[in-house]
């Protein structure tokens, strides 16, 4: 069935598969520094984890499956126990401390089932910095239960000494109360022709993202697709330029697509063939574009704000030419 004209979902013609899947690396492959920067190696990550480099990474970003049933394509998770599934967290994470430069940075997801796991198990190996909420803008309804609509990233650090760029992760909020100095001056806010906005600190409470649907062109087939902005801003705020970012669970490629948007190099290992694939057509169409939805300018914008002020400016500028 032919999709509509602004379903924008991302997917492979058998050709295409043919094409990207000379692109990746396998497991039989070797697995030198050089020959795996900007890859994708498509295998368990059990099967190569030991066949990687010491030390190489900069920052690493985890999306695992989280303690629930879930169909990935040819591959699929059950729900476990708690001990079960930090037993299992504990099985690999434990061997990816080694691929950790000493002020490596490392993020992983989780939702509210899972974060007990998450916590327990990485403060054995790292840091604890941080655990930031994120507000999912969709979601099943519960009758016997609250929503869940939301889901956690548990910042942990290598060692005392680590990245954080905290200017180049600041939020560009609209003002609803615009204060004003003695002089009548704007206190830390900017008056726009299109509204009153104020940079600010980034928290770890976050309600600006948006998860990826059809109308999108970063959206794919994939269950679990984190957003391009939600990655940003780990990858702005814990690296820099030319660092290396490594995703174990890469899914769709999300994670190596932003890293390229923003100058980093990186590195990511999926089990599932289609959407290994999938990544690295992705990785190709960010040759072209670079955009990340909600991020301009270098600030991450409200919801929603940015698109008002795009369109505002679209039709001055017709307005004008007419």
């Amino acid at each position: 069935m032919a999709k509509s004209p602004k379903n924008k979902t991302i997917v492979l013609t058998e050709e295409e598969k043919n094409y990207y899947s000379q692109k990746l690396l396998f497991q039989k492959d070797l697995f030198s520094l050089e020959n795996i920067v900007n890859k994708t190696i498509n295998a368990d990550l059990f099967d190569v984890i030991d066949n990687l480099p010491d030390k190489f990474v900069d920052i690493m970003i985890i999306d695992p499956p989280y303690n629930l049933y879930k169909a990935f394509n040819t591959v699929k998770f059950s729900e476990m126990s708690i001990d079960n599934y930090s037993n299992w967290l504990d099985s690999w994470l434990k061997k990816l401390v080694r691929l950790l430069k000493d002020e490596a940075s490392i993020y992983i997801c989780g939702d509210w089932k899972t974060s007990t796991s998450i916590h327990l198990v990485g403060q054995k190996y790292f840091y604890v910095q941080n655990r930031i909420t994120w507000e999912r803008d969709k979601g099943r309804g519960a009758l016997k239960n609250w929503k869940n609509n939301s889901e956690d990233i548990w910042f942990f650090t290598r060692s005392k000494k680590y990245t954080f760029n905290a200017e180049a992760v600041k939020h560009r909020r609209k003002v609803i109360a615009p204060y004003t100095d003695e002089r009548k001056k704007p206190k830390d806010w900017e008056k726009t022709e299109n509204g009153n906005f104020r940079l600010t600190y980034p928290s770890n409470l976050w309600n600006d993202i948006t998860v990826p649907f059809w109308s999108m062109p970063e959206n794919t087939e994939h269950p679990t697709q984190k957003p391009e902005k939600l990655i940003a801003k780990l990858i702005l705020a814990s690296s820099n330029e030319g660092d290396l970012v490594f995703d174990p669970f890469l899914g769709s490629g999300t994670t190596s697509v932003v890293a390229k948007k923003l100058n980093r190099r990186y590195l990511g290992v999926e089990k599932d063939f289609y959407f290994s694939c999938i990544a690295e057509k992705r990785l190709d169409l960010a040759e072209n574009n670079k955009e990340i939805q909600g991020y301009l300018n270098g600030c991450f914008w409200e919801r929603n704000t940015l698109n008002e002020i795009l369109r505002e400016k679209n039709e001055k500028n017709s307005n004008s030419t007419n």
